[in-house]
């Protein structure tokens, strides 16, 4: 029903996407798997209308097409749920579920807000999310966000006559179990009307849903398999190109924390409604890993520490010092940095080059009398992705324009040249693929050996006991349990989630 024959798409020093071929049949489920920079995003976009392809055929049951836009698309029954999601933040969850489409809801110049109210309820109910439409989007959860995005695109359900596409753009990335679980079932059970692309780094869950695999590299696919007859080993051999190091977590290079030095210390500190009673401490050279269920406390905990949230009561000290002026600017002066997990909305400035973005939280190391020594800036953000092996055309490339994976890279750049000690992650491996989450891993080693602490919220809890040595459980804002992830005597997948719920 769909298919890309012979796809190209240029940009400016970079050839995107060489000779795509690629097709999807009714009431199947693709995977598409690659590294990040390996195109996945560029083809998502073009299927989509939010690029032109520059060369090819875009073929739709048999007949060619060119979308100029993504509404275009829309209207031939493709619609996309974004990685990054494309909601606006302060409007309700109905206005964003039919954006650009109120027309129906209009009679004489008058918005029936009742009438999409109970719209709206209908969508939502598609997706399993019970909550009041009417609600301001911005106070969701990531994870209900993601299923509001579900619940738009499945508007196209009413609104086309054909079958459609649906292109599923890491919609799993903080989902937990269960709800990971919900989304798999109404894939399946649109089967009938709707055939799905489903792109995603966690390997395990493109081998359960989808029916074929494109493994793309560099612009290419590289490979195409039967979901039934593929091997996962084989398929990250051809996305990265070589072997997956079997020390995934680099635990042989895990080193014992000094003690003496505390570098972070949290005690008993609280805010009602996020988290209560609150003591831990952070020492040089120590990974110390929150781990819970989605709404735990873990982020609010890490906000806080950063100074983006002040706690009523309770005390954090940073290097023996007590703070008490919480805000960004006077954590940075501490050497604390912070990785969001949303990195596009919190992580980099879209429009700035990678060059302005690595060095835009130290800019006084970058100047004298009032100018920048943009050379010097420019020498520091080559250096960083060589290290980190940036996929970046230059160091002038718009942040914007690289890809997820790609501008962590750039996010855990910035605080890392700036020689921060204190560093802050929240899932910071959310997004990439596996031979990117390697990189990420032996950083966390590198920094840790330098005498940085880290405190993190992992992106799974085989991820929090791989590269821990402290273990912290929050459950309903309330640590329950810690443990000390010596080598050889590290708690078990029971052990968590035991005390998580």
């Amino acid at each position: 029903m769909f298919e890309l024959r012979k796809v190209e798409k240029n940009f400016p020093n970079v050839r995107a996407l060489k000779g795509i071929d690629f097709r999807i049949e009714r009431g199947e489920i693709i995977g598409l798997v690659g590294e990040n920079g390996a195109g996945k995003s560029t083809l998502m976009k073009i299927i989509y209308g939010a690029y032109q392809h520059d060369g090819g055929e875009v073929l739709i049951d048999g007949k060619a097409v060119r979308f100029e836009n993504p509404r275009q698309a829309m209207q031939k029954g493709i619609g996309m749920v974004f990685q990054e999601q494309s909601l606006i933040g302060n409007l309700s969850v109905m206005e964003n579920i039919f954006l650009g489409f109120e027309q129906q809801f209009v009679r004489f110049g008058v918005v029936n807000w009742k009438k999409m109210a109970a719209a709206a309820r209908f969508q939502l109910a598609k997706v399993k999310l019970k909550i009041d439409p009417k609600t301001i989007t911005s106070k969701l959860s990531f994870a209900q966000r993601q299923l509001v995005e579900l619940a738009k695109v499945l508007t196209l359900e009413e609104r086309v006559d054909g079958d459609l596409v649906i292109l599923l753009d890491e919609p799993t990335s903080v989902l937990a179990k269960e709800e990971v679980e919900l989304l798999f079932r109404l894939v399946r059970e649109l089967r009938s009307r709707a055939s799905f692309i489903f792109v995603s780094h966690r390997l395990d869950e493109v081998l359960e849903l989808a029916d074929r695999i494109y493994v793309m590299k560099d612009g290419e696919v590289v490979d195409h398999v039967v979901s039934t007859e593929a091997v996962a080993e084989n398929i990250q051999r051809r996305m990265v190109g070589r072997d997956i190091d079997k020390e995934y977590y680099r635990e042989e290079k895990q080193r014992p924390y000094l003690p003496e030095k505390v570098l972070v210390e949290l005690d008993k500190v609280s805010l009602p409604g996020k988290y209560y009673d609150i003591s831990l401490k952070l020492h040089a050279g120590e990974v110390l890993t929150l781990v819970g269920v989605e709404g735990s406390g873990r982020e609010a905990i890490l906000r806080s520490i950063f100074g983006l949230q002040r706690p009523l009561f309770g005390t954090i000290s940073i290097k023996g010092d007590r703070v008490r002026s919480f805000n960004a600017r006077n954590s940075v002066a501490r050497g604390v940095g912070y990785i969001p997990r949303e990195r596009k909305v919190e992580g980099i400035v879209s429009g700035m080059s990678v060059y302005e973005n690595i060095t835009l939280s130290q800019l006084r190391n970058y100047s004298s009398a009032g100018f920048l020594k943009i050379p010097k800036e420019k020498a520091t953000a080559r250096e960083w992705i060589s290290k980190l092996h940036i996929k970046a055309p230059s160091e002038y490339a718009d942040c914007g324009h690289l890809s997820g994976g790609n501008q962590q890279k750039v996010v855990l750049s910035k605080w890392r040249s700036g020689g921060s000690d204190i560093i802050l992650l929240d899932h910071p491996t959310r997004g990439l693929d596996i031979g990117a989450k390697e990189d990420v891993y032996d950083m966390v080693r590198a920094m840790n050996a330098d005498g940085a602490g880290i405190i993190l919220i992992a992106d799974t809890l085989e991820e929090a006991i791989g590269l821990s040595h402290t273990i912290a459980v929050i459950k309903d804002g309330k640590i329950q349990k810690q443990f000390d992830c010596k080598q050889g005597a590290r708690p078990s997948l029971f052990d968590l989630v035991h005390y998580m719920i």
